[in-house]
């Protein structure tokens, strides 16, 4: 019962401390589940991918599976209230206080210091997402770069989607099938 109260506690943190929406919350995570030991890097960017791909928040659903994967249904459910809890207070508190709060300047230069942070987030998530994606042997933390293991499947859908959503203007939904078709695909001729 103690790990899941720390599950819970651990999520309602990221929740409280995530500004900018669920791929702000991507290096809370690593560092509390990875660092911690929860799961590992690999499990985790599956999740995204999951999270990413199924209905609902990417945050919500990250809490979600990674809750399941731990102590099943009340692992799950501990994890989900967690993250989504923080928020329910703070936006009961902005309801009940009205939007002064939000039109005060102590809050706008807040968030002006939080902006680019939240970018730094996401930058840093989403080069080191790449990094593993493509570089699978690559170990960040040692610094050491295993150019051998390049997986160029996995470039070869990036352009693939990156073409359709930029020049075609494709919509992420169908975007996100088309993926997953060329992933079978592409994995069909080489295999993992």
């Amino acid at each position: 019962m103690l790990e899941i109260l720390t599950l819970f506690w651990i999520f309602f943190k990221i929740g409280l401390f995530t500004f900018g929406g669920g791929y702000a919350m991507i290096p809370l995570i690593q560092a509390e589940m990875v660092g911690r030991g929860y799961i590992d890097y690999e499990l985790m960017v599956d999740f995204i991918g999951i999270s990413e791909s199924t209905p609902g928040p990417l945050a919500v659903n990250m809490a979600t599976f990674i809750g399941m994967n731990q102590y099943g249904l009340i692992g799950a459910f501990a994890t989900t209230l967690g993250v989504v809890l923080p928020s329910f207070i703070i936006i009961s508190l902005i309801a009940a206080f009205g939007s002064k709060a939000l039109d005060s300047l102590w809050f706008k230069r807040a968030f002006l210091g939080l902006r680019p942070v939240v970018i730094g987030l996401i930058v840093g998530v989403s080069v080191t997402l790449a990094i593993r994606s493509f570089l699978p042997n690559t170990i960040l933390n040692e610094r050491t770069f295993d150019l051998s293991s390049f997986r160029f499947e996995g470039l070869i859908i990036l352009v693939i989607i990156a073409l359709l959503k930029f020049i075609w203007k494709i919509p992420p939904i169908r975007l996100i099938l088309i993926a997953a078709v060329l992933g079978i695909l592409i994995n069909l001729v080489s295999p993992l």
